[in-house]
């Protein structure tokens, strides 16, 4: 009897989500903070996807805003885990406007998420799986 192996982790998602005037600020354009929470779902449901256990975000750190999304656009989130260490996973997102043909923008907003696996008491626990997959290797 063949034991059925997981499926490989996936290390990369992609979310879209139009920009509304609720998502907006007084100049028509994407509130920072509305971006960091689109930015911070896309880390963590790459990381929980990732590491298959209850992660919480440690720190955010890198954010650059590079230009203005403007209402009525279609943004496009990428979050990829880069880095696997211990108990905690790096996760890079990228936030880019799908222009009208279809083709994404450069990066208009980038950040980088750190992840933290937990316990049900909110204590770090190590990532299940096999470590190894990304070279470099550090713990929270």
């Amino acid at each position: 009897m063949q034991s059925a192996a997981l499926p490989p982790r996936p290390s990369e998602i992609h979310l879209m989500e139009l920009v509304v005037p609720e998502h907006t600020n007084h100049y028509g354009t994407l509130y920072g903070a509305t971006a960091l929470q689109l930015m911070g779902k896309a880390a963590f449901i790459c990381g929980s996807r990732y590491a298959r256990c209850p992660i919480v975000m440690a720190r955010a750190d890198d954010i650059e805003f590079r230009k203005p999304v403007r209402l009525g656009e279609i943004v496009d989130l990428r979050a990829e885990v880069v880095r696997r260490g211990r108990s905690s996973m790096t996760v890079t997102v990228d936030l880019t406007v799908e222009n009208a043909s279809g083709e994404p923008d450069r990066p208009r907003i980038t950040g980088r998420f750190l992840m933290v696996a937990v316990d049900d008491q909110g204590s770090p626990i190590p990532i299940p799986g096999q470590a190894g997959e990304f070279p470099e290797e550090i713990s929270f």
